[in-house]
């Protein structure tokens, strides 16, 4: 699928065990209550080890702002972090919103991250702030926040040039460089890298998916909260594929909620506190995800608990089989090329437990 039939840029997964389709995970380095934003980060530590160490595909974290139960507001920090901790998976973004960055600083970071873990980091861009739009604008130091928006496949264009550095002659950056990056192996005395961080594009609606598909890069699309939108968005994307120098044809990753426990009741019991912090997010009361005992002792209301069997809806969960049952048929019904496995449950544990049940459920290897 790649061009580089090796699969150093992570097109091209291998699938082990008796997944359908490479399995990976989405870390939104949740904090729950009575927890630290130091124990989130550590027991993030924990899963991407466990991740490695169980054959998932690749691990991203997911750039939040200004919001309690979330603590990924830095994506490339994290992802050094990581990188020191483990030596095969790749590590990404999913992703780093392009608008709230100048390319070039993103070009440095993935080029840093590259540096620190060569062949293994991916770029994922998104076009959204990844918070409010108060917090957008003191992100961006401007109340225009369409702009960022609107210029994406320019700033999209721009933060390629930086990572190939190949601006042409009379461009006004033409001698500008993201280091680390190509120029050192241009330098007198300099040895090229071999690789450098391939770039994907996510979204939620059609407009990334569009994008992707007319510049032939991968595509992640945002299941796990717009599951609405996850097919005509695919269908979108393989239709305005064009093959590039990166894919010669389609390849498309969907993030899905999941959790899988040792009997369904605790499942249920763990996404209602989930379902809670996504209430108290979307009603403009963002905090650290509740306990499930918070969650039981908490009166819904009609419509509180209308959203949130709506939200739970668009979860797989329950036991091990029937996770894997309702990943496979979730895989058949989009034709995902990858499955990225997120996770909302409040207990570290839970968390940790869940992706080593989806493991033994596919009979993925202990390394």
């Amino acid at each position: 699928m790649a061009v580089d039939d090796t699969g150093a840029d992570g097109i091209q997964g291998t699938t082990h065990g008796t997944a359908p389709t490479p399995l990976s995970v989405l870390d939104l380095v949740t904090v729950s209550a009575g927890h630290t934003a130091t124990d989130a980060l550590r027991t993030s530590v924990e899963l991407s080890r466990l991740a490695e160490s169980r054959g998932f595909h690749r691990y991203w974290v997911a750039e939040h702002h200004s919001m309690p139960g979330v603590a990924s507001s830095s994506p490339a920090v994290i992802l050094a972090h990581l990188a020191a901790h483990t030596r095969r998976i790749r590590l990404g973004s999913g992703g780093v919103m392009l608008p709230n960055h100048a390319p070039l600083i993103i070009a440095e970071q993935f080029g840093t991250l590259e540096a620190l873990a060569p062949g293994r980091v991916d770029l994922g861009l998104g076009r959204a702030p990844g918070t409010d739009g108060a917090t957008a604008a003191a992100l961006r130091r401007t109340d225009h926040l369409n702009e960022g928006a609107d210029d994406f496949p320019e700033q999209l264009a721009e933060l390629i040039r930086f990572l190939d550095d190949d601006f042409p002659d009379g461009h006004p950056y033409r001698r500008i460089h993201a280091v680390p990056g190509p120029v050192q192996g241009t330098s007198p005395g300099g040895v090229q890298s071999t690789h450098r961080p391939p770039v994907w594009l996510l979204g939620s609606s059609g407009f990334s998916a569009r994008l992707a598909g007319v510049l032939g890069l991968p595509f992640a699309f945002a299941h796990h909260f717009s599951a609405r939108n996850t097919v005509p968005a695919l269908d979108l994307y393989r239709e305005t594929f064009r093959p590039s120098a990166v894919l010669d044809r389609p390849y498309a990753l969907i993030g899905v909620g999941t959790l899988a426990t040792d009997d369904e009741k605790e499942a249920r019991r763990q996404l209602k506190a989930a379902a809670l912090s996504m209430i108290r997010l979307r009603t403009g009361r963002p905090g650290l995800v509740p306990s499930v005992e918070e969650a039981e002792r908490y009166e819904f209301t009609e419509m509180e608990r209308d959203f949130a069997d709506s939200w739970n809806a668009d979860i797989v969960h329950g036991t091990p089989d029937e996770v894997r049952a309702g990943l496979n048929d979730l895989q058949k019904r989009t034709g995902a090329d990858e499955l990225m496995l997120t996770s909302n449950a409040p207990g570290m544990d839970v968390r940790l437990r869940s992706y080593e049940l989806i493991a033994d459920a596919y009979g993925l290897p202990t390394a």
